[in-house]
């Protein structure tokens, strides 16, 4: 039966190509959306699964509040990660670890050959605690004395693969390998690496009594500071299986307040949290280590949506094509029923029609995800692959296939077995004409594709508009042709950044070079407490800090309002404030505030100007409170570079570039020459916005083309119903404008409609959106005048091809058939 069943469907696509095409493309397109957005989000989903179970496991975090200002650090101050052992109750394990950011390797050789890597990430100073607490299979050596001296290391198997190639494990066991120049350490175990998706990319593992014994290595503790925190220190912990969360984080708050006391004051606190290890990958308060790539839960979700909205269409649409292609299909209903087909064949005979659609449609979705997944690869996480061995991928598109056979026929083949014999072969059109309740719903369908295509369309302008606003607005400082090239940091205690400078000084494509910390605009933050004397007033604030020279103003054309600029003399005196900080003293005249001293870090500065505001970070953040300084030791590392503008289809910057690239390789051999432009960095700031952009566009493209292929089928389901009501008109006199508006008017009133019902509904949405914004631009009522016009044209375009076809048929051929 069923063979029969698909042979009937198999004859039917032949007889109706167009209807099949149309039908295939249009489930296409939602299955893929949906398999795609499915691969991003399961790949997402089953981050850092660990061997053994998440449950239990948390990370020990660190909120902060300045002068109100509150901030995150995924670290702990050091002596804490001894004190749980001793002090806290309910924890059942606990792995300290300390990671090392852009480390030096050197792997020697035989014949004097070495292995080097510079700017090296993964590396972290752990103990056998952190093996204990996360899983990982042992292939040389043991979890117990591997780590339990000095200058020891555990690798991964690839790292170890890497740094000795052609050896096996076992043998692997004692070679030296070199960090930071001087820690020399031998190989004392081996373990596979972590399997699954997973943020622990770490692979190389050294001792923490390497740190007790090297003086390197101490350096970056400090065992008895309470009040320092560094998110290189990470401390994760699993309690007891009836220990809550809540006494735990109690108790670190009460010990870190025993060891370093601090007043009850709502403004200014340090304290203790505990994050889920499954938060981990989500958690964009903290910066993840080592590069980790950090998800958001709401984009998914975004995406989730996304992916069933273009299904829905999809399936709207079927409905409607199938709906449409009724009254061709009437008389071979009215036959089978006449020789004794019952209503259940009927319908099984349909849904096996849809069932082959579907499964043509997902055949090609599976064909086009790598292409999919190639041309949105900025996007999408590198890690995101379609094997179709995968178990739960052939589960999700066998119930994929299901859920859209049964969303798009149930309700065709129930309409379409319910016709009349009788009725369909007397008049050999499909009786529906005159059942309000199916008409009713068919335009619901309609409406509901023009909803969700119009807020894509909305919504991607409104984005566009907002990236466009951060990306030209006047952020208060002078952003075109400056180059920043960041020295290493060991020129921090050397000459050679000096002779650096000399020798690129020279060159005649520069205009002017300034030393100093990070740009204007970046993702770095330094602060530090300012108190200011008033009288008996005593203001303190969380005051930010931009190192740099006297050249540091000038090369990005920040504006001084009052005052002068820093001079050499100045250094370790003065400080120029903006605006907004002179504010925060209570100067309306900001100008007041030149001259006044303020206690700088145990110093006295006395401010000698004030500068515009500028944005210090990106639109999302408030201007807030700064001041410039000269740079400090180690915040001098920074070179701007301001370029001499470059002649039409001019080489000058590329010729400037090789010059320093050439200066740099003769001081720095070993390190790699990287730059910057910093028009470009501030461009990165809003990637996540660009990439939702792409993807709206997409969607919004797709819903359009699968909206107007709904609209095409109910264009031609109306003018088959209405065949002999055109044909007579026609003969009437009535003119091919005539008919084109007579078949139009009701298709374009529910494209209205479908804009009215979204208007507000995309409001909120952006609305809610723009509130992650401190500066933003306005949701201007163009917007939504864009979209609807933009729409109704297209939909008017769409609707010709067979309006006008209808009105310009000859009259005679329809009333005869009629």
């Amino acid at each position: 039966m069923l063979k029969n069943y698909f042979k009937i469907a198999l004859r039917g696509f032949r007889k109706h190509k167009l209807f099949t095409f149309i039908n295939v493309i249009g489930l296409s397109i939602g299955i893929s959306a949906s398999l795609v957005i499915y691969l991003i989000v399961h790949y997402d989903l089953t981050f850092n699964k660990f061997a053994g179970g998440n449950d239990g496991i948390y990370r020990v975090t660190t909120e902060y509040a300045f002068s109100g200002e509150v901030g995150y650090n995924s670290g702990v101050c050091t002596p804490l990660t001894e004190a749980v052992k001793t002090e806290i109750s309910g924890i059942e394990k606990s792995a300290p670890f300390y990671a090392l950011y852009e480390a030096r390797v050197q792997v020697p050789h035989a014949k004097g050959e070495e292995f080097k890597l510079n700017k090296e990430n993964g590396i972290v100073i752990a103990d056998g605690r952190y093996f204990n607490l996360f899983k990982y299979d042992w292939l040389a050596g043991n979890v117990k004395t591997s780590l339990n001296s000095p200058y020891r290391v555990v690798l991964t198997a690839s790292q170890a693969k890497k740094y000795f190639p052609c050896v096996g494990y076992q043998d692997m066991i004692g070679r030296e390998v070199i960090y930071e120049d001087s820690v020399r350490t031998n190989v004392s175990g081996i373990v596979a690496d972590l399997k699954g998706n997973t943020d622990f990319l770490f692979h190389d593992f050294i001792s923490f009594k390497t740190a007790d014994v090297d003086s390197l290595f101490k350096g970056y503790f400090q065992p008895t500071e309470w009040g320092s925190t560094n998110s290189a220190s990470q401390l994760f912990v699993k309690l007891d299986k009836n220990t809550a969360a809540a006494n735990v984080i109690k108790q670190l708050n009460v010990l870190r307040n025993k060891r370093a006391p601090q007043k009850a004051d709502k403004a200014n606190y340090t304290k203790f949290d505990l994050e889920k290890l499954d938060d981990l990958h989500f958690d964009q308060k903290y910066y993840s280590f080592d590069g980790a790539r950090t998800a958001n839960r709401s984009t998914l979700y975004g995406l989730l949506v996304i992916a069933a909205f273009l299904l829905l269409l999809g399936c709207i649409n079927f409905i409607n094509l199938t709906t449409a292609q009724a009254s061709q299909r009437a008389k071979e209903i009215g036959i089978r029923k006449t020789m004794g087909s019952g209503r259940s064949q009927l319908i099984m005979q349909f849904m096996s029609e849809t069932f082959l659609v579907t499964l043509f449609a997902v055949i090609i979705s599976v064909a086009l995800t790598p292409l999919i997944l190639k041309l949105f690869s900025t996007f999408i996480p590198n890690g995101v692959k379609p094997d179709l061995l995968q178990p739960d991928l052939l589960l999700f598109l066998a119930g994929l296939t299901v859920v859209v056979s049964v969303l798009s026929g149930f309700y065709p083949a129930l309409v379409l077995s319910n016709y009349k014999p009788v009725i369909v072969l007397k008049s050999q059109v499909a009786p529906t004409s005159g059942n309000t309740r199916k008409t009713l719903l068919r335009k619901s369908l309609t409406v509901t594709q023009f909803v969700i295509a119009q807020f894509f369309i909305m919504a991607t302008i409104l984005v566009s508009k907002q990236i466009h606003y951060a990306l030209t607005k006047d952020l208060g400082f002078k952003k075109d042709a400056i180059l920043i090239v960041t020295t290493p940091y060991k020129s921090a205690r050397t000459n050679k950044k000096q002779v650096f400078l000399n020798k690129i000084r020279s060159m005649p494509q520069i205009k002017m070079i300034a030393v100093g910390g990070d740009a204007p605009l970046s993702g770095g933050t330094h602060s530090t407490e300012v108190t200011y004397k008033n009288g008996k007033t005593e203001i303190k604030t969380d005051l930010q800090q931009k190192f740099g020279d006297e050249n540091y103003l000038k090369i990005y054309g920040i504006k001084l309002l009052a005052g002068r600029n820093l001079t050499p003399a100045d250094t370790g005196k003065a400080t120029v404030i903006n605006a907004t900080y002179a504010k925060t003293l209570g100067f309306k005249n900001v100008a007041d505030a030149v001259g006044i001293t303020l206690d700088y870090n145990d110093k006295k500065r006395q401010i000698v100007g004030v500068m515009n505001d500028f944005n210090q970070k990106s639109l999302r953040s408030q201007i807030k409170p700064l001041a410039f300084i000269e740079p400090q030791r180690f915040s001098n590392r920074v070179l701007h570079i301001a370029l001499k503008p470059q002649t039409a289809g001019g080489k000058e910057w590329k010729t400037a570039i090789a010059g320093m690239e050439q200066v740099w390789k003769e001081l720095y051999p070993e390190d790699e020459f990287s730059y910057a432009f910093f028009d470009e960095s501030i461009a990165k700031f809003y990637e996540s916005e660009q990439q939702i952009s792409t993807l709206l566009t997409w969607a919004t493209g797709l819903s359009i083309l699968i909206s107007c292929l709904g609209l095409l089928g109910l264009a031609m389901y109306t003018t088959s119903l209405r065949t002999k009501e055109i044909g007579v008109r026609k003969v009437l006199g009535a003119t091919v404008a005539q008919i084109v508006t007579l078949l139009s008017t009701e298709l374009v009133l529910l494209i209205v409609l479908a804009f009215v019902l979204v208007t507000p509904i995309a409001f909120y949405a952006m609305h809610k959106w723009m509130e992650n914004f401190a500066d933003r631009t306005s949701i201007s009522w163009w917007i939504f005048a864009l979209s609807g016009a933009g729409m109704l044209l297209i939909a008017l375009f769409t609707l010709s091809f067979q309006t006008i076809k209808a009105a310009i048929a000859n009259p005679i051929g329809s009333l005869r058939s009629e």
